[in-house]
């Protein structure tokens, strides 16, 4: 008898990346042209597209899994992709994508008279790790009765970009996972003040850029706390062990949001949680949505009865969220 699973297991780095994706769409376009050649100019429309799916194991169970990293680039013409990230380089990511890809073909496929027309999303990995021997893309190959049909898997290695490759191309995106760049070099960081002060000093630089970028109206107060977050959030977990090292990190970009910037944050936070209420439902979506913002006004400072009026929750609701969030 066949039985069903809903276990999900996600690491950090895959909620910080499904957090860039949804949160920051459009951070998403310049790692796309990065990656596929694209020429977007990063105006153009991300529309997602998750599902989930119950995917048939060799043992007979079915395993459920949720494809919220595929999606559509609205610009002169509609182009599908499924974007993916993995800690470590191995080919066992192909299996996750095509697993992927041909469910949501599948989903999105059609019947033209006798014909079941079905269209693979382009598809490609990031890998937070890689070595010399990571291949730049990877090959989907099938043979079917009618011949052998195959697709490249471009691959995208975040340690092999620095700060000025990152913000000559606006490859906003990997900013949270630089750190794993310095991986190999923590043991050193976290002994020997001197070369810590020299990566404080990069990370210094990254903030001063985002900084930069947020006075010229290139990106918003809200991307760049993102941003910062999901940085804390990788650095708090690769990290783990080198206590110098994470706070010696933290202390450059834990910055503080500023009166302007929060009330912009809060702003762009309803009109994100709008969005996720149009696709999940209005009530659900705007509670989920005060909830987080009501945490993010806390990590900035903001007392208790002042975060409840802004996200317009009573009190006490606030003060049940926060009691959760220790507990």
């Amino acid at each position: 008898m066949k039985t069903t699973k809903h276990n999900i297991v996600n690491t950090p780095y895959d909620d910080v990346f499904r957090t860039l994706l949804n949160d920051c769409s459009r951070l998403i376009i310049p790692i796309i042209n990065e990656v596929f050649n694209e020429c977007y100019n990063g105006e153009e429309k991300v529309v997602f597209s998750p599902e989930i799916h119950f995917l048939n194991q060799q043992d007979g169970e079915e395993v459920k899994r949720i494809t919220d990293s595929s999606f559509t680039i609205v610009g002169k013409v509609e182009k599908k992709f499924l974007y993916e990230c993995q800690s470590t380089a191995d080919s066992s990511m192909l299996v996750r994508i095509f697993e992927y890809a041909t469910q949501i073909a599948l989903d999105q496929g059609e019947i033209v008279g006798n014909t079941l027309k079905v269209e693979i999303p382009h598809s490609g990995v990031l890998f937070l790790r890689s070595t010399g021997s990571t291949p730049d893309k990877m090959k989907i190959e099938m043979t079917t009765p009618g011949g052998t049909v195959s697709f490249d898997i471009p691959v995208m290695k975040a340690q092999r970009y620095g700060i000025d490759e990152i913000f000559e191309k606006n490859l906003l995106f990997l900013i949270p996972f630089y750190i794993f760049s310095h991986e190999n070099r923590f043991e050193e960081y976290n002994s020997d003040k001197d070369k810590l002060e020299i990566l404080k000093a990069e990370y210094a630089d990254i903030m001063a850029r985002l900084d930069q970028l947020l006075e010229n109206g290139s990106i918003s107060a809200y991307t760049r706390k993102i941003i910062m977050e999901m940085s804390d959030k990788v650095l708090v977990n690769i990290a783990q062990r080198y206590e110098h090292v994470r706070e010696g990190v933290k202390s450059v970009m834990g910055g503080k949001v500023l009166e302007h910037e929060a009330k912009t944050i809060l702003r762009e936070g309803w009109k994100q949680g709008h969005e996720e209420g149009r696709r999940e439902g209005e009530g659900y979506g705007r509670m989920e949505q005060a909830k987080e913002t009501a945490f993010n006004l806390r990590t900035i400072g903001l007392e208790e009865d002042m975060i409840a009026k802004m996200v317009n929750v009573q009190i006490s609701v606030i003060r049940e969220w926060f009691a959760e969030g220790v507990s």
